[in-house]
């Protein structure tokens, strides 16, 4: 093997925290494209804790949200044009240029283009298959652009979702293409099954509600986030990720442990992707996430999220 072989390698894999993920704890998912039969996609949801479905979306209007994007983030000196490449400047004026951060953040993430995907038929009718009845999507989204360097640690939503329905399901959309070195979303396999970890953080539901930081603790403290690859080793278990393509998603649900890898791009290409909740629209609402102002978790709306921050700053 030459030297050449050993930075491909380097490069091809999934890191987090800056340190390799063992191949033997890496995993692929399980392709539910084909399945036709709304039982049995529900079924495999249950089996596994989330459903994998490649090339669903149309393409053109996913490269169409990532332009919209980008091209935002072109305007205030984040991303080199041409915007739909998505490559970092390492600079930014948005600060300078944009009056209202959290504004400015918001109006990219109402973008029509990114609703067009985000909320779009042929993801309602994907959860409406899900849940057996028509399905409703937030009004609030997480638009999340990931620069070098960039990784989320291992965390559960619940907390973030304790009101309103039991229900609620992550739709997570690559807006654009995500291979291993850009930092692609990963799952802790078998992890919804994970009662332990599961019953104890339900039972702060209350204390979640009412306070934010407690919400925090509850999805984000932990030993799955203090040590990933290692907690995945003791668990018996694996990191699920994998090459993503325009047109996939990937659905989940609220106790399923994920994440995501480092973007450690060899030529500073962003991370590009978004992910909405969707509920059985008969359900009751958590009135944070919905209306044309939503608050958010916090209360801060969308200057709750790092990325309302300039792409230099997170």
């Amino acid at each position: 093997m030459t030297a050449n072989d050993v930075r491909f390698l380097e490069h091809d894999d999934f890191k987090v925290g800056g340190v390799r993920v063992p191949r033997d704890l890496v995993g692929g998912f399980r392709d539910s494209t084909d399945v036709k039969e709304p039982h049995e996609l529900r079924q495999r949801f249950l089996d596994d804790g989330y459903v994998f479905l490649r090339g669903v979306l149309d393409t053109s209007d996913v490269l169409a949200a990532r332009e919209e994007v980008f091209s935002r983030l072109v305007d205030v000196g984040e991303i080199e044009p041409p915007a739909i490449e998505g490559i970092a400047t390492g600079q930014s004026r948005r600060r300078e240029l944009a009056d209202d951060l959290v504004a400015f953040w918001q109006s990219v993430s109402e973008g029509p283009a990114l609703r067009c995907v985000s909320h779009s038929r042929p993801v309602r009718a994907i959860m409406q298959s899900l849940f057996g009845e028509l399905a409703r999507p937030q009004d609030y989204l997480w638009l999340r652009p990931r620069g070098v360097g960039w990784s989320t640690g291992l965390h559960y939503d619940h907390p973030f979702f304790a009101r309103g329905s039991t229900r609620v399901c992550t739709v997570w959309i690559p807006l654009g293409e995500i291979p291993r070195a850009d930092g692609p979303l990963m799952l802790v396999e078998g992890s919804h099954k994970f009662l332990d970890l599961i019953e104890p953080m339900h039972s702060q539901n209350e204390l979640a509600n009412r306070s934010p930081e407690a919400a925090n603790r509850a999805a984000f403290d932990g030993e799955w986030n203090e040590d990933p690859i290692g907690f995945v080793r003791r668990r018996k278990t694996r990191l699920l990720s994998g090459d993503f393509c325009v047109g996939d998603v990937l659905v989940f649900g609220m106790n399923t442990l994920h994440g995501s890898h480092d973007n450690h791009s060899v030529n500073g290409r962003v991370r590009l992707s978004c992910d909405v909740r969707y509920q059985p629209a008969s359900d009751p609402l958590d009135e944070r996430y919905f209306g044309p102002d939503p608050t958010g978790a916090s209360g801060e709306g969308y200057g709750d999220m790092n990325s309302c921050k300039p792409l230099t700053e997170v």
